[in-house]
Parts: C-alpha cells; structure tokens; sequence
C-alpha cells in the first residue's frame, strides 16, 4: 500500500477502475452526487427567498439532518443485515421521486416553509440509511486489494460532485428557476437506479450478513474507541462536521448580508468553493491521504483559510481565498473518509461507516441551529470565524489522539492496512 504522501504509481491509482461493477458504481455515485448539492443549494436560496431569515434557513438545515443524527448508527446495522446493493436501489428510488415531487410543487408555486420542513425530514430519514450503505457497498464491489483506490477515487469524487453542485445550481437558479434544481437532481436519481440493475451481481463479494443479535451498535462504539486510528477521524469530524460544515447556512448569510451581494454572491462562493475541490481531488488522485497525523494537518490548514475568508475585506478577496477553503475542505473529507473506511472491520463496515456518516451529516441539527444563530445575531462573518475555530481545534485534537496507543483488548481490524 501507498504511504501517506507518496506518489501512488497509476497502477494503484487506479486500480478499482478496472472492474466493471465500480466503474457503473462511481460513474453514478458521480451524477447523482451533483444532482443532491445542486438541490442543497437551491434548498438554501429558497428558505432564504421565501423568510429572509438565518435562523429558519438553519432550522430547515437542522431538520433535514436529525434523522441521521438519530437514525444513523442503527441505521448501519441495517445495512450490515441486508444487501447493500437492493438497499441502495430502494433510497435511491425513494429520494428520486421525493426531488421530483418537491421540484413540480415549486414549479406550481405551492412552496411554503412547512412544506419544506416535510421535505427535509424524509430525506434526512432516506440519508440515515443511503450514506452508510453506499461506503459499505464499495469493498464487496472491488475486494481488498483495491479497497485503497476505489475509497479514495469515491470521496474525491463525492466532494467534486459537492464542488460542481453549486455550479449547475447557479446556472438553473439563473436561467429557468429553483424548481429545476429539485427535478435535475430527480434526473440523477434514475441513472444510479440503472446502474445499480446493470451490475453483476455474481462479481459482488459479498462480505456477509450478520445475524440479528443485541449490542451490535455498542460493539461498534467499542472498536472506534480503542482503535486511535478511527476514535481521531470520527472526534475530529464531529467537531467539524458541527460548526464547519454548515455552508448551506453560513455562506448565504455571509454572501448576502456581509458581503451584500444577493444570492448571486451565494452562487459565487459556492463556484469558487467547488473549484477549490476539483483541484484538490486531482491532487489527492496522485498523491492519496491516509491517517490521522495528515488528517489533523489539513484541519489545521482549513481553519487558517476559512479564517482569512471570514476576514476578507470584500467580494474579490472573499472568492479567491473560497477556493482554498474548497481545496482544504475536500483534503479533510477525503482523508478521514479514507482512513475510516481501510481501519473498518469487514463485518462491522456499515456500522462504523455510520458513525462517520453522525459525525459528519448528523451533527448538523446541532450546528445549523448554532451557525444561523450565530449569523442572525453577530452576521455571516461570526460564522465563518466560528467554523474556523472548530477545525483549529479539531486538529489539535486529533494530535493529542494520535499519540495514544491502540489498546491490547482492542478487537482486530481486519481490513486495515499494515503499517
């Protein structure tokens, strides 16, 4: 395996490309990941639209996300006990129809903020479940020996697609309108459904069913907190993922109110956010980031460069250093996706997955009510200088983590790499 920091030669980098199930599996993971941040985005712009206000647009962001924060880590025993393929075609197809319903009622004019609020609870619902199964099915698609690849091909472009959404959300909220960004991304939903029919399911390893049986979630608990190696990735991302992550509030705030520049401002940002993403995704393609010491690293930077934004004296400024946030937001993510998912045990994949999945999605019903406070009362700056202080100390944190030793009762991790 590729040391942290060294150039992976192509054969290891792209590896997972070359069986076939992947390859439909990432070709549509990819459409259908733009397809989700163009509606988060038009989501953001149209709260804001119909109430001018921070705190309801950081209400809806916090009802979108509380199942996961609730569902989450049962929702991962799920996935353990079922086949993750036909339960991804079931929250796929659910989430397809739930776009394209919400997309006709706008389009219709019938869009209120309980409406909205609706929404947003059965798609968090749906997340609960989907997240976890999409990172446990990758390891049964291409076997252990291109899990490293195919885990760090499928974050870059996770976050390219978080990148590129803003931009096709942009581009339909200024030609035909909000309610195309629903139904686009209803369009998405039914290549990933098509892709995951074609696969061949005899060429899917699967890496077993456990039974039902209870504590299965406390075991999972127990294996992150002795192994420093997935306790640093999933504390770090939970503070984070609580006060950073939470750009579908703070930068629209920021964009409008203390930039004033409306929600094309919003759309800028969230453009200059997205390239910054891209280029790094490309980087990380060549050079791959594992562990915790790196992880705790690129926190560091990302707090630095959300700091320099949130001091940014104006529009210019503001969209040269987004990109670096961009750039440091996709290093954090993809680092700790990818260390998570290679430290995992094979029969507790789903579960540990879904810890990451709280930690990164479920904190948000925490976070979005504290950011859009924040923002309501001190202003779209407070924000962004708060997010910047939860990723100093995230990666202080995961420095202190890291010099712990894995405990001698620590349950083996069959699936990590050697060191």
């Amino acid at each position: 395996m590729t040391a942290a920091g060294q150039v992976a030669p192509p054969s290891a980098r792209f590896s997972a490309l070359a069986v076939p199930n992947y390859r439909r599996f990432i070709a549509g993971q990819g459409i259908s990941l733009i397809g989700s941040w163009t509606e988060t985005v038009a989501q953001g712009v149209l709260v804001l639209t119909m109430t001018g206000s921070a705190f309801d647009l950081g209400l809806v962001a916090a009802v979108r996300y509380l199942p996961v924060l609730l569902l989450a880590p049962y929702a991962g025993v799920l996935v353990d006990r079922h086949d993750r393929r036909r339960t991804l075609l079931v929250t796929q197809t659910a989430l397809a129809m739930l776009a394209l319903g919400f997309g006709i009622v706008i389009l219709t004019g019938h869009q209120s903020l309980m409406l909205a609020l609706l929404v947003a609870v059965v798609f968090g619902v749906l997340t609960a479940v989907d997240n976890p199964a999409r990172m446990a099915l990758i390891p049964e698609l291409v076997g252990r020996e291109a899990l490293h690849s195919a885990v760090t091909l499928n974050s870059i472009l996770a976050n390219v697609g978080r990148g590129v959404g803003p931009l096709v959300a942009a581009a339909l909220i200024g030609t035909v309108g909000l309610g195309w960004c629903f139904i686009a991304n209803a369009a998405s939903f039914t290549l990933v459904i098509a892709l995951l029919l074609s696969m061949r399911t005899a060429q899917i390893h699967s890496e077993g069913r456990i039974p039902r049986r209870p504590g299965q979630v406390r075991a999972a608990l127990r294996v992150a907190r002795t192994n420093p190696q997935l306790l640093g990735p999933l504390v770090m991302m939970t503070i984070v993922g609580t006060l950073a992550y939470e750009y579908e509030v703070s930068l629209p705030v920021f964009g409008e109110h203390s930039l004033a520049g409306g929600a094309d401002e919003y759309a800028w940002l969230t453009a200059g956010f997205g390239a910054g993403s891209i280029a790094a995704g490309v980087f990380l393609l060549f050079w791959p980031q594992t562990g915790l010491t790196r992880m705790a690293m690129i926190s560091g930077a990302y707090g630095v460069t959300l700091g320099l934004t949130a001091a940014a004296p104006n529009s210019l400024v503001a969209n040269v250093t987004i990109v670096f946030v961009g750039a440091c937001s996709i290093g954090f993510l993809t680092t700790g996706n990818s260390t998570v998912q290679l430290f995992a045990p094979a029969g507790m994949r789903g579960r540990v997955t879904a810890l990451w999945t709280t930690a990164f999605i479920g904190t948000t019903p925490i976070g979005a009510v504290i950011v859009g406070g924040v923002g309501q009362a001190f202003g779209g700056r407070a924000s962004l200088f708060l997010a910047a202080a939860a990723c100093l100390t995230a990666a202080g944190v995961g420095a202190l983590i890291g010099r712990i030793r894995p405990r001698d009762d620590a349950p083996p991790t069959p699936s990590s790499p050697r060191r």
